[in-house]
């Protein structure tokens, strides 16, 4: 018998299958919250923002047109396109569990989702527009005057776009992962290789950044902690410096918010250049650049699959 191969049946003496199904796990990482309660009249007028293409200055590009629900929050580019059709400068992430983040933007230069709501509408590079104007265009369409009127006493106003969208973001949490079963006691819903990768994925120290109930998005971390990341990888651009552009601190350069892990394999591609194109490819770049470890080939497969676990679902269905 290989040392792999035992080190897989002694499992059990691990503590993963010790626990009665049913009883929550005492792990570092947690199950995702409920969703919270929010008034439902901001809810759906949020929803219907979301989906507005009215937001960005040339009715071309909605929140949805980056963020796409049904592909997990995100798209499947390394770039997405602005309302001029020019990719944008850094890669969009999902938008399932923003509110769960500490900052938003990969250089965490937006505190609240309204912040980054607000940002996001006057890009010149996103949507292109002004509050000015979208107040505008919302106020003389009457079914929006009337949904604005019926959740928010005075109407239509910049700060009331910002707070519907953000309510109705506060509800995109992708539940019932089978991880977050797993957390919750349902020691059977993971195979043993699962749970052998999650106790990898601890045991490498990829849990020391990609932490908390979103497993991520609760710190800041710079990219490439081992290794050059960016003269490995050539043709440094702005955004490469990360944080450094809000801070102007030396020690912010190259530094960004540690990105969720919750429904990685299916929000490809990654990082905030969109430069790995698969889960595996991630995965090599972080151990690389963040561990300077080389696992072994059956190590990262296990990890891969532990991270395949973390898919959550939405309105019932598996993303």
């Amino acid at each position: 018998m290989s040392p792999s191969s035992y080190r897989l049946l002694l499992l059990p003496l691990l503590g993963f299958c010790l626990i009665a199904s049913g009883a929550p796990l005492n792990e570092p990482l947690k199950p995702l919250p409920a969703v919270p309660q929010q008034n439902p009249l901001r809810v759906e007028l949020g929803r219907q923002l979301f989906n507005e293409p009215r937001l960005s200055v040339n009715s071309s590009l909605s929140c949805a047109s980056c963020h796409r629900l049904e592909s997990g929050g995100a798209d499947n580019k390394a770039f997405s396109i602005g309302f001029n059709g020019h990719p944008i400068a850094i890669h969009t992430p999902s938008v399932f569990n923003a509110s769960l983040n500490f900052r938003q933007f990969w250089n965490g230069r937006a505190d609240t989702l309204e912040t980054q709501i607000h940002t996001v509408v006057q890009s010149p590079s996103e949507m292109g527009s002004n509050w000015e104007l979208v107040v505008q265009t919302l106020s003389a369409d009457p079914a929006y005057e009337t949904a604005f009127g019926d959740a928010y006493p005075d109407g239509v106003t910049m700060n009331n776009v910002q707070n519907a969208l953000a309510t109705y973001e506060r509800t995109l949490i992708s539940a019932n992962s089978r991880f977050d079963q797993y957390l919750l006691g349902d020691t059977d819903i993971l195979t043993r290789e699962e749970k052998y990768g999650y106790q990898r994925f601890k045991d490498y120290g990829c849990i020391t950044c990609h932490q908390g109930v979103n497993i991520g998005g609760n710190m800041f971390q710079k990219f490439g902690v081992m290794g050059d990341y960016f003269k490995t990888r050539g043709n440094s651009t702005e955004t490469d410096l990360g944080r450094y552009l809000v801070t102007k601190d030396e020690e912010d350069r190259n530094v960004f918010k540690v990105p969720s892990l919750r429904n990685v394999a299916v929000t490809a591609p990654y990082f905030h250049d969109g430069s790995a194109k698969t889960l595996e490819e991630a995965v090599d770049v972080m151990f690389t650049f963040q561990l300077g470890r080389i696992p072994s080939a059956e190590d990262k497969v296990l990890i891969i699959q532990f991270l395949k676990t973390l898919t959550g679902e939405w309105e019932g269905k598996p993303l």
